[in-house]
């Protein structure tokens, strides 16, 4: 997993919506959300959503079991000072993914759009799935988002791996049922794009 330090210093030393990654609305997520589990209740996290905005729009549609993870404690900070009084509505975690000991079977819905791509060590990759099929309930829905195969090959200056869609779905393997994938071109704030594809599963079980 990259340094701590590292993402502090992005997000202590660039604005929110100047990061490359930063989207207005996360309008795909939230498609995709609504899709796997339209009732209100269900328990969501948002892997690496520091500063992000699909946290204000899951509030603002009602959602109420929300939990935001993210490395960076400044991410979290952002976000939480956005949403103002409703930030208490939702649970922060300021955890690295590869060594968070999440609880069990707690999660209906989990989503990921741009940590995993920055997973270049396998034993890394190998860490975040075990730590998906611990916390996500059987039956419940997986959305990650990486670079795609003709995407960049740095992000914030550091590595990433690209993946094909059944690529992606490979490194999480039969227990989790692929259900659907989906490209997207993101635009950058700076005006280009990076393409991403969505892996959207079931974990095994009921």
């Amino acid at each position: 997993m990259q340094s701590k330090d590292h993402w502090e210093k992005v997000y202590t030393t660039k604005a929110t919506d100047a990061v490359s990654w930063f989207q207005p609305h996360a309008d795909r997520s939230l498609g995709l959300i609504r899709e796997a589990h339209p009732e209100h209740d269900a328990a969501i996290i948002d892997v690496g959503g520091g500063a992000s905005t699909l946290v204000d729009d899951l509030v603002a549609e009602g959602y109420s079991d929300l939990t935001v993870l993210d490395l960076s404690g400044a991410a979290l900070a952002t976000a939480r000072k956005r949403l103002g009084a409703q930030e208490s509505k939702v649970r922060w975690i300021e955890a690295d993914i590869t060594k968070a000991d999440l609880p069990a079977n707690r999660y209906d819905v989990w989503h990921d759009r741009a940590v995993f791509h920055f997973l270049t060590d396998p034993a890394d990759r190998a860490a975040y799935v075990r730590t998906v099929f611990r916390s996500v309930k059987p039956g419940g829905h997986v959305i990650v988002a990486a670079f795609a195969e003709d995407g960049p090959l740095q992000c914030s200056g550091l590595p990433v791996v690209r993946y094909r869609a059944g690529e992606l779905h490979e490194q999480f393997g039969e227990a989790f049922e692929l259900l659907d994938h989906c490209r997207e071109e993101h635009r950058t704030p700076s005006g280009a794009v990076q393409p991403f594809v969505y892996c959207y599963c079931r974990r095994a079980g009921s």
